[in-house]
């Protein structure tokens, strides 16, 4: 029998060899059993970040072992930061106010080339609009009374925000002179709530999930000295003539302090989106598990209350990514033509349209 024999240092080497190999089949293995994704919501003191991470969490807790799938949210500064994030694949799934997803698709508004890497996975929660006016300048109650101001001091939103960009693509469409009717200022939610309130503004565009605490606070301070804009069935199909986006949402009295009448405003839904080339099966087990989960998504944040699987594909602007269509017609979602697209076999990543500065300052 013949025996070898190693001299210690090259015993040490062979067992750092061999705890170096160990190490590396464990990374691989971990590797192999997870594919993390990072979702891009908006600042933490929205709606985006908290039901963001609530979607990362439940997904993560039921996919991370069974499917290798790990999602995680990330704060941003919101819709067109988003754009930009998913563009050069620094994340691979965002939350969007619903015209940014048809403007990247269509590259309008302020997505200067088309997004044609982007596909939608969802519609989530609504984006209520809160156009809000001093009552003594209303004159009809509705959106055309904007047009009574002159050379006063109006919020559209925070300076490049998704409330400034949406409010402006309003004003267009319905034809409001804004920029020569207007005093235009720039702020946050929460100084705009104040500026009303002490009379340093006349109005403010507040899109979001409502009930708003913003508007609740000016509401409870102004009282029936402000009031949200009513909507015709004319400015809604005048808006939604590009775009189908936005539907009716009605504020029965008390839904605010000292909101005594019916108020009729619209909505528009914020959009959860991906990346062409994540796998199909990645994109088919998140959307499951998201409208799978709606119950305890819904106790998480009661913003996805607006939430249901039936209007799962209303208001979207990009295509369906092949997975999240897979879901949709396995439970029996209509789906619209123009949100199904024959994709290629195989899909290159980087290509010029994610790789150009596709998106607008």
């Amino acid at each position: 029998m013949i025996i070898f024999r190693s001299s210690p240092r090259s015993g040490r080497l062979s067992l750092f060899l061999l705890f170096l190999a160990c190490a590396l089949n464990a990374c691989s293995d971990e590797l192999n059993r997870t594919r993390p994704y990072v979702l891009t919501t908006a600042t933490t003191g929205g709606t985006y970040y908290p039901v963001g991470v609530a979607i990362a969490t439940i997904a993560h807790a039921q996919l991370a072992e069974s499917h290798g799938i790990s999602l995680t949210a990330i704060s941003s500064a919101g819709s067109l930061e988003n754009v930009k994030l998913l563009r050069d694949n620094q994340v691979q799934f965002a939350i969007l106010q619903g015209p940014f997803g048809a403007w990247s698709w269509a590259g309008e508004g302020p997505v200067s080339s088309p997004q044609t890497q982007m596909r939608s996975v969802g519609a989530l929660w609504k984006n209520v609009e809160h156009f809000v006016l001093m009552r003594e300048l209303t004159s009809n109650g509705d959106m055309m009374d904007l047009e009574n101001l002159d050379g006063h001091r109006y919020v559209l939103g925070a300076r490049n925000s998704g409330a400034e960009q949406t409010g402006r693509f309003i004003l267009d469409t319905l034809g409001i002179n804004y920029e020569e009717k207007f005093s235009l200022a720039y702020m946050g939610y929460g100084p705009t709530s104040s500026a009303i309130q002490d009379g340093n503004i006349v109005g403010m565009n507040i899109p979001a999930g409502a009930p708003v605490s913003a508007i609740t606070q000016a509401y409870a301070l102004v009282g029936e000295d402000m009031t949200i804009l009513n909507w015709t069935q004319e400015q809604l199909d005048k808006l939604n003539s590009r775009y189908e986006l936005w539907d009716w949402y009605d504020f029965p009295p008390g839904t605010y302090p000292n909101q005594n009448e019916h108020i009729r405003t619209i909505a528009s839904p914020n959009v959860l989106v991906t990346r062409i080339d994540i796998p199909e099966e990645a994109v088919y087990q998140i959307t499951k598990v998201i409208w799978e989960n709606l119950a305890t998504l819904q106790e998480i944040h009661g913003a996805t209350k607006d939430m249901r699987l039936d209007i799962a594909v209303a208001g979207l602007g990009a295509p369906l990514h092949p997975g999240a269509l897979r879901y949709y017609r396995e439970v029996g979602v209509p789906i619209p033509d123009r949100l199904i697209l024959e994709e290629p076999s195989t899909v290159e990543t980087g290509t010029a349209a994610d790789t150009t500065d596709a998106v607008g300052p």
